[in-house]
């Protein structure tokens, strides 16, 4: 059963365990001498380009390790005539704790309804998968879209890499598509990346609808939206508005190995980490404008670099408070991780460094 809104918190598993591959997602691995299936998510014994399940190409956090998080300012006050403006980090399923963030900072009621009149608010994708009700986040947030729009305010949500992929383990199955390292299908990559059955079997034609008529990347005052910390949405457009259709127009095509593409480059992370990261920022503002970027995607802890590792005990989980201001001040990250029994971020812009 999924959990209600009234009960207590999900008890998580921490760290290596949430990403291990799902019990009806371990398709066994053909022997070498014979051809590999399409829908095997190990094909040639390697993983296809684009999977980036996070227990590959991350580290894990024992528990007891602890990352410091700089503590974020009061925003101060309102700019005349304009609500409040907050984003929302990754979700991913995890529906309770969601309505625990935004009753904490006034955003809905004790009834889970929008209490924040003219505020204006910003989800930055990836809704579902790993967490026990993805379909619950996304209906309550096309509740509250509504609600909001009645209040004279807006919620609003973007393209993450999690609902491309969930559109196209919906769309194509087990299609195999062309993935650049062998053999690759949607279906087996939303396994391997914490797909769950659950919300497969509730997942509804109106679910997929508003999922493929996100946008990718919008601005709000200055800050500059976006799901991932990549520089990949260059390669969609020079203008915000180009990225938007040009995104929207591969989902309407529905050609597989155009959507795997996509898929493939919003996952990739850490572009604006690292000596480098300041001028990939500054490249993605000088198309799109803005002064900073606020994206989700890559969790706050690993950002911050490896505290651990596969061998290491396992524990209670990152200790993190609020978002990470990084890149020279350019970057505001709202990974918390809650996947990893982190934290799930709302927060109110602007911050100060």
């Amino acid at each position: 059963m999924t959990q209600g809104a009234g009960q207590g918190p999900v008890v998580r598993t921490a760290t290596l365990r949430d990403f291990r591959v799902p019990p009806y997602a371990q398709t066994p691995v053909p022997p070498s001498d014979a051809p590999a299936h399409p829908g095997s998510p190990f094909p040639d014994g390697e993983f296809p380009e684009g999977y980036t399940p996070t227990a590959r190409d991350l580290p894990v956090i024992r528990r007891g390790d602890t990352v410091q998080v700089q503590t974020v300012p009061d925003p101060g006050p309102v700019p005349d005539g304009l609500g409040p403006l907050y984003v929302v980090g990754d979700v991913h399923g995890y529906l309770d704790e969601l309505l625990a963030a935004l009753r904490e900072q006034g955003l809905i009621d004790a009834d889970g309804h929008w209490a924040a009149g003219n505020t204006r608010l910003w989800f930055l994708g990836d809704f579902t998968d790993r967490g026990p009700d993805g379909i619950g986040v996304i209906d309550l947030v096309m509740r509250l879209s509504a609600e909001a729009a009645a209040a004279g305010g807006y919620c609003k949500a973007l393209m993450g890499n999690h609902e491309l992929l969930l559109i196209g383990a919906k769309r194509f199955a087990d299609t195999p598509v062309n993935s650049g390292a062998g053999t690759a299908t949607f279906q087996a990559a939303w396994l391997l990346n914490g797909g769950q059955k659950a919300d497969m079997d509730r997942l509804q034609d109106v679910h997929l609808q508003w999922m493929s008529r996100l946008d990718a990347v919008v601005q709000e005052e200055g800050h500059l939206l976006l799901h991932s910390d990549t520089t990949a949405y260059l390669e969609y457009g020079s203008t915000i508005e180009d990225v938007n259709d040009t995104v929207h127009e591969i989902l309407n095509r529905g050609d597989a190995d155009e959507c795997w593409d996509l898929f493939r480059k919003f996952t990739k992370r850490f572009a604006f980490r690292d000596d480098a990261g300041p001028q990939a920022v500054r490249e993605l503002l000088g198309a799109y404008g803005g002064n900073r970027i606020v994206h989700g995607h890559s969790p706050i802890p690993y950002l911050l670099g490896e505290v651990g590792s596969e061998d290491g005990d396992e524990g209670s989980g990152p200790s993190v408070e609020g978002p990470h201001v990084y890149a020279d001040g350019l970057a505001i990250a709202m990974d918390g991780g809650v996947t990893m029994a982190g934290k799930l971020l709302v927060v109110r812009l602007p911050l100060d460094n």
